[in-house]
């Protein structure tokens, strides 16, 4: 144990006996920060949920940065956790898919353990847990922020939770957005939403979320209809989870761009009723 003179004495102070010994807390966050960023790891970025007439929709674009880097353009960051629920994560990608195939696991055996699926509230309570463990390494830098979100057999509903990086879970009525995207893609779900949106409208919305969240954010990518790269896109009903094909992905985001576009033009033409 170290020994202070009268005048260096922290007293009771115990963040203040960590300064004094070499050991600040604040810095080592920081330095861990600064650690992850010279390390380049991968981040994932932006993902939204919302409910819709019948269960939920969940989205997430595909690119994953580390500092300014574009790391990867593929990467799937909404997941298919068991038939009726699924996971989004953004925060360090590598912790997070681990966290992720880990609560896919634990999801599996309980089934095969007790002959029934756990309970929707009983997975976002199993899911906080496992984000609260992660914390020590949240306070180096490597944040992981999923989302969580299913079809309710018991209710009958749509629900989804979103987390904090000390494991706290917050259900949320209507959508929920994360990463660094979130405020923007956020923002387009609130303005568009309605409580009685069915499927289609559902999924219209989460891909425009994205296409402004992209535009605005430059760690979340777009659609690239070059290479055939469509943000990750499922919905979860009474029937399980369907992922939609890109082929549809596509379909819709052509409709998105001649929908801009036709905008675009009638705000210029003369005539159109806009005050000159």
């Amino acid at each position: 144990m170290p020994f202070f003179s009268p005048s260096e004495d922290p007293g009771s102070n115990f963040p203040e006996l960590l300064r004094r010994i070499g050991n600040d807390p604040a810095a080592t966050a920081a330095t861990g920060k600064l650690a992850t960023k010279g390390l380049g790891i991968p981040h994932a970025t932006t993902c939204v949920a919302l409910r819709y007439d019948g269960g939920v929709v969940m989205a997430g674009d595909r690119r994953a940065t580390s500092g300014n880097l574009i790391s990867h353009r593929t990467m799937e960051k909404v997941v298919q956790a068991d038939r009726h629920s699924g996971v989004a994560i953004a925060g360090s990608a590598g912790p997070a898919m681990e966290m992720v195939k880990l609560f896919q696991l634990q999801l599996e055996h309980y089934e095969k353990v007790e002959g029934s699926s756990l309970s929707l509230e009983g997975k976002a309570n199993q899911l906080s847990a496992m984000v609260r463990s992660n914390l020590p390494a949240a306070m180096q830098g490597m944040v992981v922020v999923p989302i969580f979100a299913g079809y309710d057999l018991l209710r009958s509903t749509g629900r989804l939770w979103d987390f904090d990086a000390t494991g706290g879970r917050y259900e949320e009525k209507d959508f929920v957005a994360t990463g660094s995207g979130s405020l923007h893609a956020g923002t387009v779900i609130k303005v568009g939403y309605r409580s009685d949106l069915h499927r289609d409208d559902a999924i219209d919305l989460a891909a425009r979320s994205l296409w402004e969240a992209a535009d605005a954010d430059s760690a979340t990518g777009g659609p690239d209809l070059r290479r055939g790269i469509f943000p990750v896109v499922a919905s979860i009903d009474a029937d399980g989870w369907t992922r939609l094909e890109d082929d549809d992905l596509a379909a819709r985001y052509r409709n998105l761009i001649d929908d801009l576009n036709d905008a675009a033009v009638d705000t210029t033409t003369p005539g159109s009723g806009v005050p000159s």
